[in-house]
């Protein structure tokens, strides 16, 4: 039998980024609990004809292939960095070229990062209704992380790794963990 798919997609063209250390922390944390395989993507692997294309059917092939493993994933991380209390535009027009129907049901951890607490409900205010559009079932716990939560890009505050546990904890409504991969990672 195929192992499940993970799809990471971290809305930001920094490299490195706070976002994508957060993303690729939960799906590392989330692949060990229940074998997924992962693939983790920021905007640099969309590429460029993101900002061009008014219509799926005008990316490349590279962004068409992020925008497929997107919409097949059994599971998706999505993070942001937030913008004055949002999402990047481009990140948005990404999730716009997606079929709404591609996301239905879809088991979805949503994170975003910010300079400061103040941008913490962005999570809340701006990534759950988003997928809530799609009728996609985000998990009840949302994750955000802040400067102090990073130290050379790498999750290194308790309080944001032990919300990531609880986070990963979440899945196990949609994806039984395997004793195995549990044992084994002890």
């Amino acid at each position: 039998m195929a192992a499940l798919r993970l799809v990471g997609i971290a809305g930001s063209f920094n490299r490195p980024s706070k976002t994508y250390a957060l993303v690729e922390d939960v799906a590392v944390r989330a692949a060990q609990r229940y074998g997924f395989d992962r693939t983790v993507y920021d905007l640099h692997d969309v590429g460029p004809s993101l900002g061009h294309a008014l219509w799926r059917k005008d990316l490349d092939d590279q962004a068409k292939g992020v925008i497929d493993a997107i919409v097949s994933a059994d599971v998706l991380i999505v993070g942001s960095p937030t913008y004055k209390g949002s999402y990047p535009g481009l990140f948005k027009h990404l999730i716009d070229l997606i079929d709404p129907d591609e996301l239905r049901a879809k088991p979805i951890i949503i994170t975003a990062t910010g300079g400061g607490d103040r941008h913490a409900l962005m999570v809340e205010h701006q990534l759950r209704p988003l997928f809530g559009f799609f009728m996609s079932h985000t998990l009840p716990t949302a994750v955000y992380g802040s400067e102090r939560d990073f130290t050379d890009y790498r999750v290194s505050s308790e309080p944001l790794s032990k919300r990531i546990g609880e986070v990963v904890s979440e899945l196990g409504a949609f994806f039984p963990a395997d004793d195995a991969i549990l044992a084994a990672a002890e």
